[in-house]
């Protein structure tokens, strides 16, 4: 494991994280599909049908004839988005690539100052730790498909670790509320808000999520009106719900009982499982574990909305620096747990098995791959699992101090 790995020179790491973006950039120029960056070119030509007042009847099927694909982000996306309608679309999506790597890099060195502190993770052991797993994290399935789209993934979870490294409720509950009107998955970092009882925190980013919502409809009109009255939670718009690229319950159970299950009783029931099963592992965490509440909250979210795609998943990445390098490694199985996502993400599970559905639209499938089509859910609730089984056998995962109803724990500065 990384963990065991001693490195000298930050120089060297440099050089295998750039040796991973060449190969990277390589691929997409040499290979027929490589530079196709379909949901870019979502975010470009999508953004720009605001002008014509057709934002959400617009699709692109140049490289997608069999499904499409429409603009499906809140109103407040195009507005972020529009500018890059100007640019030259190759040029950009270079420079989209290289700054997803730097920000999956931020991800990486965020995660390591939760684990050891901002000044640990500075030095030289640390740093070329972080320019290993940032080459390594490239080509993970969750990261190799959020570039091949040319996807935002990246970029909001970068900005929910900025947000949870800081103490200052403004900038957090601002950071969340922000990319949450870029893109709704974020929203669920305000139940780490209020795990962690910073509490204007998570007002504050219901506050600015809010107002891009009142921005939206108050520059675009009928076309901002129309997402939120309308289209939103209407999953069949986002695309197939029981492919096996969609790893969240809904998509898994779909797949599994031969139609899509929507958000009946069966949905419901799993929701709440997994619910109790999430709060029952974020309760053997330290007091001080900011990344593994984190952590457990972004899996949840996963997992119970109706489409996460496999590009979703970027999360993985900071959840292995955590049972790698955090308070979970001195677990038994840790190592294990740990392995088998790695492999999960690096054979590109949800890829292999997408070979075996007969199309992106057919919910029903033999029971062997619907089944294996759980995939990343059943490896999410495996770690939730592992964790309570864990603590009940050892106690806590950190040591976590006895405090009395009510007590506020705050988040130490950064």
């Amino acid at each position: 494991m990384l963990q065991r790995v001693r490195v000298r020179s930050p120089w060297w790491c440099a050089g295998l994280l750039a040796v991973a973006v060449i190969l990277r950039l390589a691929w997409g120029f040499l290979t027929p599909n490589g530079l196709n960056l379909v949901d870019l070119h979502v975010y470009v030509e999508g953004s720009a049908a605001i002008l014509s007042g057709d934002l959400y009847e617009f699709t692109f099927a140049r490289y997608t004839p069999d499904f499409p694909l429409p603009f499906t982000y809140p109103p407040f996306a195009a507005l972020v988005f529009l500018p890059l309608h100007h640019l030259p679309f190759v040029p950009l999506g270079i420079a989209w690539q290289l700054l997803t790597v730097a920000a999956l890099f931020g991800v990486v060195r965020i995660a390591i100052e939760l684990l050891v502190g901002r000044d640990e993770a500075r030095n030289r052991r640390w740093t070329s730790i972080a320019l290993v797993w940032t080459a390594i994290g490239v080509w993970s399935e969750p990261v190799r498909t959020t570039l091949d789209y040319g996807q935002v993934n990246v970029f909001l979870v970068l900005a929910v670790m900025v947000a949870v490294r800081s103490n200052r409720w403004w900038v957090s509950g601002g950071l969340v509320g922000l990319v949450a009107g870029i893109k709704l998955t974020p929203a669920i970092t305000g139940l780490y808000f209020v795990a962690r009882r910073r509490w204007g925190a998570a007002v504050f980013s219901a506050v600015v999520f809010g107002a891009t919502v009142a921005v939206s409809v108050w520059v675009l009109g009928e076309q901002g009106r129309l997402y939120f009255t309308s289209l939103l939670g209407d999953a069949d718009r986002i695309g197939p719900v029981g492919s096996v690229w969609n790893q969240s319950l809904r998509g898994a159970l779909s797949r599994i009982v031969g139609h899509d299950v929507g958000t009946g009783p069966v949905w419901v029931a799993a929701v709440l499982v997994c619910a109790a099963l999430a709060v029952a592992a974020w309760r053997t965490l330290g007091a001080d574990d900011r990344l593994g509440t984190l952590v457990i909250v972004q899996l949840f979210g996963l997992l119970v909305s109706p489409i996460s795609w496999v590009h979703h998943w970027v999360w993985v990445i900071p959840m292995l620096l955590w049972l790698v390098y955090g308070p979970p490694s001195r677990l038994r199985g840790a190592r294990i747990v740990a392995g088998g996502w790695a492999a999960l993400t690096a054979v590109g599970a949800v890829w292999l098995l997408s070979y075996a559905q007969p199309s992106i639209w057919d919910v029903g499938r033999p029971a062997l791959f619907a089944w294996l089509g759980m995939a990343n859910v059943a490896a999410a609730i495996a770690v939730y699992v592992w964790l309570i089984v864990s603590s009940r056998i050892t106690g806590s995962v950190t040591d976590r101090p006895t405090r009395r109803s009510g007590e506020r724990v705050r988040d130490p500065l950064p």
